[in-house]
C-alpha cells in the first residue's frame, strides 16, 4: 500500500486540476464576454490566424503557440484586439508555458517594420552584442527607449520630437511597441489585463495619429481623404 500511495494521489490530483484548470477557463470567458459587451467589443475566443501574423518577439518562439481570449472591437475610429498569446519551451520537467497580453490597432495601410522597446538591461546587453538602437536627438528618449527598423529612416521619420515627448509620458513608459505591416501593436508578459486596454490603444492611437502625412502618402494612403 505505501508504495502505492503516491500514484493513488497522482491519480487524485490530475482530474481534480483538469476540472479546476476547466473551471478557471469558463469563468475567465465569462468575464471576457461580459467586457465585450460593455465597451461594445466582440468576443471571438481562439483565432490560429493570429500565431503566425506577426514576426520578432514574443511571436516565432517555442512550441504549442496559440491565441486565445481573442476580443476584438473599435476604438478611435480604428478596429483594435486584445488577447492571450502562449507557447511552451523546454521540455519534461523544464517545460515551461510563456504567456503574453497582446493589444493591436489596424492602420489604414502598410508601414515598414519598427520597434520601440524599454532600453533596461537585456536591451543593453543586446547593444553590446552588436543589437540594433537607432540614436535620437532627445538624450531622455535614448535611455528610456531601444528602437529597431529595418530601414533607419522610417523610424526617425515616424520617431519625431512629438512622439518622443508622448512615449515619455508615464502610460507609455515600459511598453513594448511594433509597428508591423498593417499593424501597431504592444506586448506585455501576463494574462490579458483587461483594465489597461483602454490605455495601452490611446498609446497606440497617438502614434498613430503622429505618423507624419508624408509617411502616409509614401505607402499609398493620404489621411487628408478620410
Amino acid at each position: 500500500m505505501g508504495d502505492s500511495l503516491p500514484f493513488l494521489l497522482f491519480a487524485l490530483l490530475v482530474p481534480v486540476a483538469l476540472v479546476g484548470s476547466f473551471l478557471y477557463q469558463r469563468h475567465r470567458e465569462k468575464l471576457l464576454r461580459e467586457w465585450a459587451a460593455r465597451v461594445g467589443w466582440t468576443y471571438v475566443g481562439t483565432d490560429r490566424s493570429l500565431v503566425s501574423r506577426w514576426q520578432g518577439q514574443p511571436f516565432g518562439i517555442g512550441s504549442s503557440r496559440n491565441a486565445t481570449e481573442v476580443v476584438t472591437g473599435p476604438f478611435a475610429g480604428r478596429q483594435a484586439m486584445s488577447f492571450a498569446y502562449r507557447y511552451t519551451t523546454g521540455s519534461g520537467k523544464n517545460r515551461s508555458t510563456h504567456t503574453f497580453h497582446v493589444v493591436a490597432l489596424a492602420l489604414p495601410t502598410y508601414l515598414p517594420m519598427v520597434e520601440l522597446t524599454p532600453d533596461g538591461l537585456g536591451a543593453k546587453l543586446a547593444k553590446t552584442f552588436g543589437g540594433q538602437d537607432i540614436d535620437f536627438e532627445s538624450e531622455a528618449f535614448n535611455d528610456a527607449w531601444r528602437v529597431r527598423a529595418h530601414d533607419p529612416k522610417i523610424a526617425h521619420d515616424i520617431v519625431h520630437p512629438r512622439l518622443m515627448e508622448r512615449l515619455l509620458q508615464p502610460d507609455a513608459r515600459g511598453m513594448a511597441i511594433r509597428v508591423h505591416g498593417t499593424d501597431v501593436l504592444c506586448w506585455h508578459p501576463g494574462t490579458p489585463d483587461m483594465d489597461r486596454v483602454a490605455s495601452r490603444l490611446q498609446v497606440l492611437t497617438a502614434l498613430v495619429e503622429s505618423v507624419p502625412r508624408f509617411v502616409w502618402l509614401d505607402h499609398g494612403y493620404d489621411p487628408a481623404r478620410t
